[in-house]
């Protein structure tokens, strides 16, 4: 048969919906020089909240998580060693042999940077790394879905320097001339933990990297607008490569940001972290049936504008249907009934 006769979208679709359950994520948490105590409690507050939601709401295995800090005293039960650029430089090595293709990494950056001579950087304790150095790092992850989230002062320059394909660069700030401490961060890890409530817009039970970011960039503006103060902070995403980020990411325009961000969560890679899930085997399948439904409509959705209009209409509609039809099937055994089937 030749290309032209393939239903080239269903296949896509296919394609891009079925590793979502056997996706594992990979998280690598760093926190650098904090400069002060309070900043040193607060940057072990952010990075414990993220790694108890990944590990206990989201069932994700403890060795699938490391924790680099200032001082490993902080907490020496959580904390796998120092922050320094060489301990930094073989976790990265060790999630480049552990991450299988197509698996999720987060990489989430907690502390000051600076910002100098056209170089932007994050401040650890002894040699810092540069965003070139990081990019250097990420290169053999090239076959995994990377978030990298950088939420210090001054960050807004690794934007440009680590942007490429299924990447994901999440900066607290705009540009390098934003160097007031942040608060970024704080919000972003909350969306994962106690914020889920309001950052899971579509209520699936799971929190993406755009979601976290649209929750912590309204909690952001919120605060500096309570407290009467003129925002110092405005942060970025960029997940289509162009080296641009934005603040207001559209998942749904083909060309813009947004569309792989929201495809990313934290996921242990067999079902579980997902709430919602009933115990009943039946019934759970059910709902992961549903879920992988929900990706395709999703996965159909970041390809609007790329291909014919009529077309993506008429495989929104069959997946919609679907998406019905499973609902109601749900519905029924959640009330004991026998479902109907499909006609």
């Amino acid at each position: 048969m030749s290309r032209r006769g393939v239903p080239w979208l269903a296949v896509l679709l296919v394609l891009l919906a079925a590793p979502v359950v056997a996706q594992q994520t990979h998280i690598l948490v760093i926190t650098g020089l904090s400069g002060d105590p309070a900043y040193a409690e607060e940057f072990h507050r952010w990075a414990t909240t993220l790694i108890d939601a990944a590990t206990d709401r989201y069932e994700l295995p403890a060795e699938n998580v490391i924790y680099l800090a200032e001082k490993t005293d902080v907490d020496p039960a959580r904390v796998d060693d120092r922050s320094t650029r060489e301990n930094v430089e073989r976790a990265f090595a060790t999630i480049a042999e552990r991450a299988r293709p197509n698996d999720y990494v987060l990489v989430l950056l907690i502390g000051h940077g600076t910002y100098s001579s056209g170089e932007s950087r994050f401040n650890l304790p002894g040699r810092d790394l540069t965003a070139q150095d990081y990019a250097r790092l990420l290169e053999p992850l090239r076959s995994q879905q990377v978030a990298f989230v950088n939420t210090a002062t001054a960050s807004g320059g690794f934007i440009e320097v680590l942007s490429g394909e299924g990447r994901t660069v999440v900066t607290a700030t705009r540009s390098g001339g934003q160097w007031n401490a942040t608060v970024f961060g704080g919000y972003f890890v909350e969306a994962f933990a106690d914020g889920e409530e309001d950052s899971d817009q579509n209520k699936d039970g799971r929190v993406s990297v755009l979601e976290a970011f649209e929750y912590a960039v309204a909690q952001v503006a919120r605060v500096y607008e309570s407290d009467g103060r003129l925002q110092t902070e405005h942060a970025l995403l960029d997940d289509n490569g162009d080296g641009e980020g934005t603040r207001e990411p559209d998942p749904l325009v083909t060309a813009t940001d947004g569309a792989l961000a929201r495809t990313m969560f934290i996921s242990a890679g067999d079902g579980t972290g997902i709430a919602g899930l009933p115990d009943d085997p039946a019934l759970r399948t059910l709902y992961q049936e549903r879920l992988e439904i929900q990706e395709q409509v999703e996965a159909l959705q970041a390809t609007r504008g790329g291909t014919d209009e009529t077309r993506y209409q008429a495989e929104m509609e069959t997946l919609l249907v679907e998406m019905a039809l499973k609902s109601r099937e749900i519905r029924a055994m959640e009330e004991g009934e026998a479902a109907e089937p499909p006609r």
